[in-house]
C-alpha cells in the first residue's frame, strides 16, 4: 500500500480534513498503541515473573487451554476458507499496423460510397467525428478499406481480423511471459458480436495446439465490459484450481462483419466510434513472476429495468438494416449503473474515513428525506490510476466529472480513445499500457479499471502492482514520445 499524503500546508478546511482521514484510517494503530503501553507499563510495574506466577495460580487449565486453541483454531479456518490469491503475470495489447490507419478524410470518403447514405448523413457523421475525441490514427480491419467496404465485409474477413488481432495479441503475450501454450489450464475468451462456428476458443486451441483436457468458454452478447467479466470468470475458476495454474483472457471485438449501411442516426455511432483492437491476458494463482495481484472485481446489471436494457440495442432499421442502436438515455443510465457499482466497491477499497462520510450522508438523508445531497467518496483516496471504458469522448467526460478525477487521472483514458478509438472490451488493457509506458506505474499502486457495456453493466476490477513495466514495449512503443497530445472540443481537419 502506498504512503498517505503528506498533511496541507494551505487552508484550515484542508488540513481539518486531512487530520480527520489520518485519525479515523488509522483507528486501530490510535486504540492499540495506549492499550500497548499499558501492558508495558503493568510489566514493568509488577515484573514478568509475578504477573506469569499469578496467572497460572489463579487461571484453571480450561482457561489456559482456551486461550491457546482458539487462535490456532480461528487462524487455521480462516486461512482454509481465505479465497485463494488471483495474480496478472502480463498482458499484451494487439499492436495496429500504419497500412490500417484510417484518417478522418478516409473514412468519409470511404461512406459517400454507400448509396443509402445521403449529404445529411454524412454531415453527421462528421460532425460527430470531429467532437468524438479519435485522432487520425485509429485503424480499422482490412475489409473496411474497400470501397465501398460494406461489400467486402464477409465471414472470411471477420475471421482474417481475429487472426490479425487476436493472435497478433497472443503471440506477443507468448513471447514476453515466455509460458509455453501447452501450460494454459483454462481459456476464457469475449467477443459480443461475431460467435462463428467453431468458436475463438476452438480457433485458438487449433492454432497453439493447447492441451485437449484445457476448460475454454466463449462469452458474447456481453458488450463493451465483457473483458472485465472474463477476468472475475477466469479469477473464479482458479481460485479452486491446484496452485500454479494459468488462464488467459482474450478481449476484442471483430467490427468486420458489423458496418452499419443504413441512415439511422442512432446507429451510424457505432461506425464512427469502434475500431479495430484487442487485448490478451495471463492469468494465475502462483505470485511467481506476476506483475499485478487482482484485489476485487465487482459487477452491477441493471438490465432488469426496460430502460437500461434497450439502452445499447442490437436491431434492425426500417429497411432491414442490422446494426448497433445508442440511446439518447445511454449518459444517464451509465451514471445510475456507476453510482450502484460505486456503492458495492466501495467498502472494499474505500479507507475508513471514506466509508464514514458516506454512511453518515447515507443515514442523513434517510432521516431527513433526502435534504442532504448524496456524499461522493473520494477514490482517489483508494487508488492512484483509473482505466475507465474509452467509449467515447462523453463517457470520460462523465466519470471525470461524477468521481472528481483531475485531467491527469484520466489522461490514459482519453490518450487510448484518441490513439486507437474504441476498441470495446480491450480498450482498459490499452490505457494501463499507457500508464506503464509513461512510467508512472510503481509497486504498491492501485489501478481501477471500470468498464460500461450492454445489458446495462458497469463491472470494476481493483489491482495491485508488484512489479511495473521495465519498458515501454506494447502499443505505445511509437507513439508514447508523442503524447498526451491536447484534443480540442472541436477537430477540425
Amino acid at each position: 500500500m502506498s504512503s498517505p499524503p503528506p498533511l496541507p500546508a494551505g487552508n484550515g478546511t484542508g488540513l481539518l480534513k486531512a487530520v480527520y482521514r489520518r485519525v479515523v484510517d488509522n483507528f486501530l494503530a490510535v486504540v492499540t498503541v495506549p492499550l500497548a503501553a499499558a501492558a508495558l507499563v503493568a510489566v514493568a510495574r509488577f515484573g514478568p515473573e509475578e504477573l506469569t506466577g499469578r496467572l497460572l495460580r489463579e487461571a484453571r487449565p480450561v482457561h489456559l487451554f482456551l486461550a491457546a486453541f482458539l487462535p490456532a483454531a480461528a487462524a487455521t479456518v480462516y486461512l482454509m476458507l481465505r479465497p485463494r490469491a488471483v495474480y496478472l503475470v502480463d498482458y499484451a495489447c494487439f499492436r495496429t499496423a500504419s497500412n490500417c490507419r484510417v484518417p478522418f478524410s478516409t473514412f468519409l470518403e470511404h461512406a459517400k460510397q454507400v448509396p443509402v447514405l445521403n449529404e445529411r448523413s454524412v454531415r453527421f457523421m462528421t460532425k460527430l467525428l470531429e467532437r468524438s475525441g479519435l485522432g487520425e490514427e485509429t485503424c480499422l480491419p482490412p475489409a473496411h478499406h474497400y470501397i465501398p467496404p460494406y461489400k467486402y465485409c464477409t465471414l472470411d474477413a471477420a475471421r482474417g481480423e481475429v487472426d490479425l488481432v487476436v493472435f497478433g495479441a497472443l503471440d506477443d503475450l507468448f513471447a514476453k511471459t515466455g509460458i509455453s501454450p501447452g501450460a494454459i489450464d483454462i481459456l476464457v475468451v469475449n467477443c459480443s458480436l461475431f460467435c462463428p462456428t467453431p468458436s475463438f476458443v476452438d480457433m485458438i486451441i487449433n492454432r497453439y495446439k493447447l492441451r485437449s483436457d484445457v476448460r475454454s468458454m466463449h462469452l458474447s452478447g456481453m458488450g463493451c465490459s465483457a473483458g472485465l467479466i472474463s477476468v472475475g470468470l477466469a479469477r473464479n475458476l482458479l481460485q479452486v484450481a491446484p496452485r500454479g495454474t494459468h488462464a488467459l483472457v482474450v478481449s476484442t471485438e471483430t467490427i468486420t462483419p458489423n458496418y452499419y449501411v443504413g441512415s439511422e442516426r442512432a446507429m451510424l455511432l457505432p461506425n464512427c466510434l469502434f475500431r479495430i483492437g484487442g487485448a490478451a491476458a495471463l492469468l494465475s494463482n502462483s505470485p511467481s513472476r506476476a506483475r499485478f495481484r487482482l484485489k476485487h472485481v465487482v459487477r452491477t446489471l441493471t438490465g432488469a429495468q426496460d430502460s437500461a436494457y434497450t439502452c445499447v440495442f442490437q436491431q434492425e432499421d426500417d429497411y432491414g438494416n442490422v446494426g448497433i442502436n445508442l440511446n439518447k438515455d445511454l449518459m444517464t443510465i451509465a451514471g445510475n449503473a456507476l453510482k450502484a457499482n460505486i456503492t458495492a466497491i466501495g467498502p472494499l477499497v474505500l479507507p475508513a474515513s471514506e466509508q464514514l462520510l458516506f454512511a453518515l450522508s447515507f443515514i442523513a438523508r434517510r432521516v431527513l428525506s433526502g435534504g442532504f445531497r448524496p456524499y461522493i467518496p473520494d477514490f482517489r483516496t483508494a487508488f492512484e490510476h483509473f482505466c475507465i471504458h474509452a467509449g467515447g469522448r462523453a463517457v470520460i467526460d462523465e466519470l471525470q466529472r461524477s468521481l472528481g478525477l483531475s485531467d491527469e487521472q484520466v489522461e490514459a483514458s482519453r490518450m487510448a480513445l484518441h490513439r486507437f478509438g474504441n476498441t470495446s472490451s480491450s480498450s482498459l488493457w490499452y490505457e494501463l499500457a499507457y500508464i506503464e509506458a509513461k512510467g508512472r506505474m510503481r509497486k504498491g499502486d492501485r489501478v481501477w479499471m471500470i468498464g460500461f457495456g450492454s445489458g446495462f453493466k458497469c463491472n470494476s476490477a481493483a489491482w495491485e502492482c508488484i512489479v511495473p513495466a521495465a519498458t515501454a514495449e506494447g502499443p505505445w512503443a511509437t507513439a508514447i514520445h508523442r503524447y498526451p497530445v491536447d484534443i480540442p472540443d472541436v477537430l477540425k481537419h
